[in-house]
């Protein structure tokens, strides 16, 4: 196995390391040569690494890893409900690359302690998916497509903000769930997304990443777009209780939306693809202004 780092007791840098990194959370990562033996504790971190072209690479991953469709055949090493930690280690890996707050952080410590390298994820903004694009690729001994990669999504990250940036502002509830009714705050990237499209969530001064609200208070902000993502056979029941709403703007207007979750949910660069369902949705809110007379 090749070894590496670290940060706890009775772990050094091994000698003559040739690669180093910082990972999200600003913790030190070195491995002795590429890393070709990795496991992927997120969705959206199979889709980078395939991204960087290091998918070939990957020995185990989580549950809902199925982008692209050979991610399906990799072997599943945990799900939602936690990791198999014994898995893992069975599968002698090299780098372990995690999601901060996806995962649970005793097993991460864990799997720190038992010698592994584990590289946390946790982009915020748009502009963080190219940086881990570069960084995973040179993890993976793939530098010049992660490097290849991140161009194409700066470039196409440009564009959508030259674009959309400069429209007249949308205010947007981000809805993830119905009966909880979960958003997310202004320190959430689906956030970012919104305000890339020219929006303006409602909820970004909320504390924690993705708060919980309840009808009284959307009512109470009256967003003039509602954004939704989840089951889309739910899709219809969601929108139909907020048509039952009209004195809601969003609502008055038909301002109510359905993004795909696995285009906005994973950070990856597909969340491009998500970021262009969303400007598409405030545009169409724009142009009802003018059909109504609405500023």
């Amino acid at each position: 196995m090749v070894l590496l780092w670290l940060v706890g007791p009775g772990l050094s840098f091994a000698a003559g390391a040739e690669i180093s990194v910082l990972d999200d959370t600003g913790r030190p990562l070195k491995l002795t040569a590429p890393a070709h033996r990795i496991v992927s504790l997120a969705p959206h971190v199979t889709e980078l690494l395939y991204a960087t072209g290091a998918g070939h690479f990957i020995v185990g991953a989580v549950e809902y890893s199925d982008y692209p469709k050979a991610a399906k055949n990799i072997p599943r090493v945990g799900s939602g409900a936690g990791l198999d930690v014994e898995a893992i280690v069975a599968l002698h890996p090299d780098l372990v690359v995690a999601w901060r707050s996806g995962n649970p952080s005793w097993q991460m410590d864990r799997l720190i302690g038992l010698g592994i390298p584990v590289f946390l994820t946790e982009p915020r903004h748009l502009d963080d998916i190219a940086g881990l694009l570069e960084k995973l690729g040179e993890l993976a001994g793939t530098g010049a497509a992660g490097s290849k990669a991140a161009t194409d999504f700066r470039r196409r990250l440009a564009q959508l903000r030259s674009r959309y940036s400069g429209q007249p502002a949308v205010s947007v509830f981000y809805q993830i769930l119905d009966n909880s009714l979960l958003t997310v705050s202004g320190r959430h990237i689906i956030s970012d997304v919104i305000q890339l499209c020219g929006g303006r969530n409602v909820y970004a001064a909320l504390p924690g990443l993705v708060p919980r609200v309840d009808i009284e208070a959307v009512l109470k902000e009256n967003p003039e777009a509602i954004l939704a993502s989840g089951d889309e056979a739910l899709w219809p029941e969601w929108r139909n209780r907020w048509r039952a709403m009209p004195m809601l703007s969003a609502s008055m207007h038909e301002n109510i939306f359905l993004i795909p979750p696995d285009l906005i949910h994973r950070h990856s660069p597909r969340i491009l693809d998500g970021a262009e369902r969303v400007c598409a949705a405030l545009e169409q809110a724009r142009s009802k202004r003018k059909i109504s007379g609405d500023r």
